[in-house]
């Protein structure tokens, strides 16, 4: 449904060279209750910042944007305050930031359900794999003060440390016969998008349901085939939806495998067993109240409001996950739950418009003070 975003504050260009939040220069936004949040909206987000809380008190916030002991004040508000009164509880605790330009770019992902078996038969023969043992990630900034929030992946290779296995060396069979599969898909194309998604549901031949999340990623940067596609003309615009790259993939397999390879990242999962899916915060994603971003940007934990062309997204989110492609300021991708309808609105969200994010009040004033 289409909506009329609230344009950014004025601010001034960003550094070339800025590479977080504080970095890209923040100005202090309009009140809480000047936002036009909805009682619902705001309830559903207390109820995910409450789940975050822990979390966001013992990380190092990425972004610059907060410091230690920040958080403590709200979070210890969060656990007795009463949902009814949610739209209280944030205009009491938290100030509104712009981070550079305040232009925002938002897709949508959602809870899949795909066909799967937990063991290898006819009709499911797309594996499945758990968090390879010579998978390492290295620390960056245990060896450089200039590093420090950056991580790598890869893997030992005699006395090499080598980056690991991309897309097309996996489905070529590097990590077969070493018993890693947790389970097997029985459709390649719908298993690339389970894997976009980070987490999703498979639906057994007895109608059973294993629901599987996010462990880690082989540390290749990811694709979106979608762009390549189009850029190509092999899709045109109104073809790049999710089905629309379905439809592609499946009408020539061989060239759709081709494709998927041009995409080296790769994702590794996990069985969760409890409510879920799990974000980046190791705690459940909420539908209509979480959000992914990139931390170097936005706290992880830290509510954020949206002004877009499309009316769906709009209003209060908690940022509770990340994404391969969700990379850089206001940036986000939001997160619709499961079914039909979830699948409908995230498969075709692609919204503009502005962003704000929530900080605790110390934090605002800290930043102002200091610009």
């Amino acid at each position: 449904m289409p909506a009329t975003p609230k344009p950014p504050l004025a601010a001034a260009p960003a550094p070339a060279e800025a590479a977080t939040a504080a970095q890209s220069g923040v100005i202090a936004g309009p009140e809480y209750n000047e936002l036009g949040v909805s009682a619902e909206q705001a309830t559903a987000a207390l109820k995910a910042f409450r789940l975050s809380c822990s979390s966001v008190q013992r990380r190092t916030d990425a972004s610059g944007l907060t410091q230690a002991g920040e958080w403590t004040e709200s979070c210890a508000a969060a656990t007795g305050w009463p949902d009814r009164d949610a739209s209280n509880f944030f205009s009491r605790y938290f100030g509104t930031v712009q981070v550079g330009a305040g232009t925002a770019f938002v897709t949508g992902y959602y809870e899949p359900e795909i066909a799967g078996s937990r063991t290898r038969a006819p009709g499911y023969d797309v594996p499945i794999y758990r968090r390879p043992p010579d998978l390492v990630e290295i620390d960056l900034g245990e060896f450089a003060d200039d590093l420090k929030g950056r991580r790598i992946r890869g893997r030992v290779d005699g006395q090499k440390f080598v980056r690991y296995h991309d897309r097309a060396a996996i489905e070529a069979g590097a990590l077969a016969g070493r018993g890693l599969e947790i389970a097997w898909a029985a459709d390649a194309a719908e298993f690339f998008f389970l894997q976009i998604q980070g987490s999703g549901r498979l639906r057994l031949p007895d109608g059973q349901i294993m629901r599987i999340g996010y462990d880690t990623q082989n540390g290749r940067d990811y694709v979106g085939i979608g762009k390549l596609l189009l850029d190509r003309g092999e899709l045109q615009r109104g073809q790049a939806s999710m089905q629309g790259i379905l439809d592609y993939l499946r009408a020539d397999p061989v060239r759709g495998a081709a494709v998927m390879n041009e995409n080296p990242s790769w994702v590794f999962f996990r069985e969760l067993t409890g409510p879920g899916p799990l974000g980046a915060l190791g705690v459940p994603v909420t539908g209509r109240a979480s959000v992914a971003a990139d931390p170097k940007y936005v706290p992880l934990g830290a509510p954020v409001f949206l002004s877009l062309d499309r009316a769906e997204p709009n209003g209060l989110w908690i940022a509770q996950d990340t994404g391969g492609a969700i990379k850089g300021a206001n940036r986000f991708d939001s997160f619709w739950g499961a079914g039909d309808q979830a699948r409908a609105i995230a498969g075709g969200m692609a919204a503009r418009g502005s962003a704000l994010i929530l900080l605790p009040r110390a934090s605002v004033a800290r930043l102002t003070a200091a610009r």
